[in-house]
């Protein structure tokens, strides 16, 4: 008796580590399925950044600019004035005329900025195309651990191959390699 005693306690404890160790990759794949979907939803994330703010700074940048433009073409021509004066009065209208551009033009836009606001556009993209290349890399990072676990040895007898399918990772849309044009 005492050894069916021991045979069946020998079986229940193995089934109960069976169980337990199933149950230990089970939870585990199902975690690191998680981690998979949340990285690439992460991508989603820097994709719409992008798609929000690129256009919002274009516009900025390009208003700016054009603000820049009206001003600095405003004092040309009154330059241009003062160069075509023929008479003392056409040189006092012709002063007048810059004192009142450069006037307007430091009260409406006090500083000549348009440079400053291209160079910041630049860094914004660099930034943002930076963030969407670390979102990739930890999704693929995240696959790795993910298909690492699924296809190991035991795991893989243990988990359904429809539940747990292999994942692949980010690959570039063709012509991807070729970057975005910003239209000014």
């Amino acid at each position: 008796m005492k050894k069916s005693y021991i045979i069946l306690g020998s079986i229940a404890a193995l089934v109960i580590i069976l169980f337990m160790a199933y149950r230990s990759t089970y939870n585990k794949a199902i975690s690191y399925q998680e981690d998979v979907d949340k990285a690439w939803a992460d991508v989603g994330a820097q994709y719409q950044r992008r798609a929000d703010l690129v256009p919002q700074l274009v516009a900025t940048v390009k208003g700016a600019a054009a603000n820049e433009k009206g001003i600095l073409q405003g004092v040309t021509e009154a330059r241009a004035g003062i160069v075509n004066a023929k008479t003392p009065e056409d040189f006092e209208l012709a002063g007048k005329k810059i004192n009142t551009a450069i006037n307007l033009a430091f009260e409406a836009y006090p500083q000549i900025r348009s440079t400053e606001n291209f160079q910041e556009l630049q860094a914004q993209l660099e930034g943002t195309e930076n963030r969407i290349a670390k979102a990739r890399g930890d999704y693929n990072a995240t696959i790795k651990v993910y298909n690492s676990h699924i296809r190991g040895f035991f795991n893989s007898m243990f988990l359904n191959s429809a539940t747990f399918p292999k994942k692949e990772g980010f690959k570039a849309a063709a012509g991807s390699e070729v970057a975005p044009t910003v239209a000014f």
